[in-house]
């Protein structure tokens, strides 16, 4: 692949959408394992097409989507149902997210995904960059974000790789527990950084 690859993570909370969207207004694409993972299961696609036939039509909404409430109660109560459905849906949004990641134009690309590690999507970057906060700051912005119940977020972030390994991981962390102008100017100087390392790998 002749792109230069950031991979872009974070934990629920920790602001890697505030940091994909200042790349993306600065002219870097961005590809985002989130959206890929929607486009995947929508109407007509072979993962929805795949699930229906597994689950049955109760998995539908009235509009003929997704109904992403239901499935999720189905998969946190059975392991195996889970596993059935990540070794469906894993290898269909790996190949949407590398197709996308070789159409980008931009002067380098951001592969932005949540789980970018537990994934082994890092393997695809050329370097990667860890948006960090302290836990309880991932707590108080998510609660307040989704209107969200303490132990429900408490929940997603044990289910997460732990922010240490994270951090052990990770070529560069961005502190977004700071004023948001400090955080702009760390994240511009980084992203020169990043125009720099792809030119060189372009020459």
């Amino acid at each position: 692949m002749a792109n230069w690859i950031l991979g872009l993570t974070g934990g629920i909370g920790a602001g890697k959408t505030t940091v994909s969207d200042y790349l993306n207004k600065s002219g870097i694409c961005v590809v985002d394992a989130d959206v890929v993972a929607r486009e995947v299961v929508e109407p007509g696609s072979e993962g929805l097409n795949a699930i229906v036939a597994h689950f049955g039509a109760q998995i539908l909404t009235d509009e003929g989507t997704l109904d992403r409430t239901t499935l999720r109660g189905i998969i946190f109560a059975d392991e195996n149902e889970k596993s059935w459905l990540n070794a469906l849906l894993h290898p269909l949004i790996r190949a949407q997210l590398l197709a996308q990641l070789a159409q980008a134009d931009s002067d380098y690309v951001i592969l932005s995904a949540p789980l970018l590690f537990e994934n082994g999507l890092e393997q695809y970057c050329d370097k990667t960059l860890l948006v960090d906060v302290p836990v309880e700051v991932q707590l108080t912005r998510t609660c307040v974000r989704d209107n969200a119940h303490q132990q429900q977020v408490e929940r997603i972030i044990e289910a997460q790789m732990s922010r240490t390994d994270k951090r052990a991981k990770a070529d560069f962390i961005l502190d977004n527990n700071q004023p948001l102008e400090a955080m702009h100017t760390e994240l511009a100087a980084l992203h020169q950084a990043f125009l720099q390392q792809a030119e060189k790998k372009r020459a």
